[in-house]
């Protein structure tokens, strides 16, 4: 049980951390040989050049202003300058909407820990209950409505705390839903024009014995869409295509790498040996072993290329069809194309740069059962997880591990040891064991067919929101009141063990504290610091850099990291709703982490982080619910937690809050939501009406013609078709035949009856 002191020497652990790595973060940026890894945003637009170029010697490599040194902190304040109009215009809607879910974090909590330490606090403070208990507890658990007696007076006092909290949230929630669907409507409203605002990806496309994939999709909208349709682009299976540029290129950078050795020492040629990993094999010259391989891809890639271009089984039932306007798309994305609601399945088209090519591969029939595997896989993962989160509970619990092991007993007790078992490890293993989930569930992500990096991110996020909120706090909460409270439970009757339960939880604050140290905290210092970048880009500069182009290829902004780092916000949402009630200390904790976050997050997104889309805000429905969800679990664990309190009249009461809560919900949904899932008819047309007048001449189909055109069918010298058809009989103008020809023998004699009569 982690006491006051336990707690202080946490902070102050994470605490000097974060400084550090602030520190080494203001000297790090701005050296001159730093500068692609601090301000690679800047570099990508073409608004920074490196300051290696000029000045004397010393000072292309190291900074000499003294003065920047000591002002190591004025990064913060250069953070928040930035107008909000003027962040989005730099960074999109998607990077100021992530910002406004900190912010919201600052709205809702600020005012309730206001009222929480007014109210509440000198209300559980002032009782005796855990003085007189057998319960294991430290000072920090009188804090909490642990302290308080069964079936006092006392409890209205929580039951209104959760009236007032409850209702100041969903007033914060429903205008910051207002404003970003204003936000939102506004930047498609102002959006330039992008291929994905003509384009819709058409999926389940059916097969037909006379006609070419690419020949039916044109017939289907010439003859459905006739006013509207212009082009199509078909989707091919090109992975295996794709894994040999990828491959050509790796050996190309090897063979870059080489050549750059040779360059700087001419005397003697590099040589590599061809077995595994280069540590076995004949040794030859490097040079023209890896300039035969790239040959040898390149010869792979040709052969490729024509296997797919003369085998129809290639091209996948799936296109992406572009319109003449808007919203000739917009009335395609959004309406039943057949009345076989399993065929001609449309959707929006994510922006070229937002697609994962790799899953259009995936037929759109095994989907169901990916997805199956997928959920099973999940379950296994949630309940095996158990076991590392137990043994974190182990930590936090000095008395289980003395027991468990008493030869430990001498080192344990030592102060300091003591405290930085119970105040700092436990946080730390679990974040350790944290790690690597992310990119697990991204994996599966992937597995289930998401066909844009966006469905992908905000898929992963729901599952790793599901993980935290199953195991991090339901798990964390369960085991560590059964390590704490072992020996109540084995020396009490079975009716006792709820009450001993829902004692404990509001005790589980202090893990929780520790938790929020190391990883909202720290974790958050850490983020700035980009200490793995840094390290990789000067072994890319060491190696393989030999052109200014080189850096900034080397260069990695990365990106927000919507799976990641949302579902981690929302586990600090969890607690702060959950703990605001029954142990308002945690609250202090979780507003430092907000402020930081928000400051750390805003400097990165200025001056590093290069978004890969732009959804405009499309998962803020996501957030929404997400918080939604965390307000309803804080109102069923207090009615929970107030049954083991004997406090049976104001279950009645508290039964309304989570109806309240519900409904609020589906009155957002209803009224918001169908901003973030749909595209108003109307702002469509106005958008297509400003074109037609500004630009009456636009070739709208030379624009379209290549937008979703795979990209190893990009490169310059793997040219070739687009995946439409070139057949003569398809052609037409901009005016267009009133009737389609069609090469499909069952239909061709219709045709022509009804041409001739």
């Amino acid at each position: 049980m982690a006491t006051l002191g336990d707690i202080g020497v946490a902070a102050a652990i994470n605490i000097l951390t974060a400084f550090a790595f602030f520190i080494a973060f203001a000297i790090l940026r701005i050296q001159p040989v730093n500068d692609r890894v601090y301000f690679p945003k800047w570099y990508l637009r073409g608004l920074r050049s490196s300051p290696m170029t000029s000045g004397v010697f010393v000072g292309k490599f190291v900074n000499l202003d003294i003065k920047l040194y000591l002002r190591f902190l004025n990064w913060m304040p250069a953070a928040l300058k930035m107008p909000e109009p003027e962040l989005i215009e730099h960074a999109g809607l998607d990077s100021v909407v992530y910002l406004r879910i900190y912010l919201i974090g600052l709205k809702i909590f600020v005012p309730i820990a206001f009222l929480a330490f007014a109210v509440m606090v000198p209300v559980n403070w002032t009782d005796v209950t855990l003085e007189k208990s057998k319960l294991t507890f430290s000072d920090l658990d009188k804090l909490s409505i642990s302290n308080v007696r069964t079936g006092s007076e006392r409890l209205w006092t929580h039951i209104v705390m959760a009236y007032a909290f409850t209702f100041w949230t969903c007033y914060v929630l429903k205008r910051e839903y207002e404003i970003i669907e204003s936000k939102r409507l506004n930047f498609l409203a102002s959006e330039g024009r992008n291929p994905e605002q003509f384009t819709v990806l058409v999926r389940n496309i059916p097969s037909d014995p006379d006609e070419q994939t690419s020949e039916v999709v044109e017939h289907f909208f010439k003859v459905n869409h006739l006013d509207d349709y212009l082009t199509h682009q078909v989707v091919y299976d090109a992975n295996k295509l794709s894994d040999l540029v990828s491959m050509r290129k790796k050996m190309q950078r090897w063979v870059d790498f080489y050549q750059l050795k040779y360059t700087r020492n001419q005397s003697k040629r590099p040589s590599c040996k061809t077995g595994f990993l280069g540590l076995w094999g004949n040794k030859v010259d490097a040079i023209d072993y890896y300039t035969m391989e790239v040959e040898r891809s390149s010869k792979k890639i040709c052969t490729q290329r024509e296997m797919m271009e003369n085998n129809p089984k290639s091209i996948m039932p799936a296109a992406f069809v572009s319109f003449k306007t808007r919203r000739g798309a917009a009335v395609c994305a959004q309406t039943q194309q057949s009345r076989n609601p399993t065929m001609w399945l449309t959707e929006w088209a994510p922006e070229p740069r937002d697609v994962y090519w790799s899953n259009l591969a995936i037929p759109y029939i095994s989907l169901s059962i990916r997805r199956l595997i997928m959920a099973i896989t999940f379950f296994f993962l949630a309940f095996f997880f158990m076991i590392p989160i137990a043994l974190v509970q182990s930590l936090a619990n000095i008395e289980a591990i003395e027991k468990a092991l008493p030869f430990l007993r001498p080192i344990i007790e030592v102060k300091f040891i003591k405290s930085l078992i119970q105040g700092f490890l436990p946080g730390i293993a679990l974040k350790i064991f944290l790690i690597f989930l992310p990119t697990i569930l991204m994996m599966m992500s992937k597995f289930e067919g998401f066909i844009s990096l966006s469905a992908l991110e905000r898929r992963s996020a729901t599952r790793y929101y599901f993980f935290l909120f199953i195991n991090v706090f339901l798990g964390s909460i369960i085991t560590g009141t059964a390590f704490q409270q072992l020996n109540s439970f084995l020396h009490e009757s079975a009716n006792e063990i709820p009450k001993t339960v829902g004692a404990s939880i509001p005790m589980k604050a202090t893990f929780f504290i520790t938790y929020i140290m190391v990883d909202g905290w720290a974790g958050v210092a850490g983020e700035i610091l980009r200490l793995k970048p840094l390290i990789i880009y000067h072994l890319k500069v060491f190696f393989v850099v030999k052109t200014e182009k080189d850096k900034d290829d080397a260069m990695d902004p990365g990106s927000i990291g919507f799976n990641t780092g949302e579902p981690q916000i929302q586990l600090y949402f969890l607690l702060g709703l959950v703990y605001a009630v029954v142990a308002p200390i945690l609250l202090p904790f979780i507003i430092i982490f907000f402020a930081l976050a928000y400051v750390v997050y805003r400097h990165q997104i200025i001056n590093v982080y290069n978004q890969e889309y732009e959804s405009a805000a499309s998962f803020w429905p996501d957030v929404h619910l997400r918080i939604i969800v965390a307000l309803v679990v804080s109102q069923l664990l207090l009615m929970g937690l107030l049954s083991t309190k004997e406090a049976a009249n104001s279950t009645p009461l508290l039964l309304i809050l989570p109806l309240l809560t519900i409904w609020f919900q589906r009155f957002c949904k209803g009224r918001f939501e169908p901003a973030f899932v749909k595209y108003p008819l109307q702002e469509a047309v106005m958008k297509d009406t400003l074109e037609r007048v500004r630009e009456p001449g636009l070739n709208l189909k030379s624009y379209l013609q290549d937008a979703y055109v795979h990209p190893v069918f990009k490169d310059g010298d793997d040219g070739g078709d687009n995946g439409e058809t070139d057949d003569a009989a398809f052609q037409e103008t901009d005016q267009g035949p009133n009737l389609v020809r069609t090469k499909r023998q069952s239909r061709r004699g219709l045709l022509d009856s009804s041409s001739s009569s």
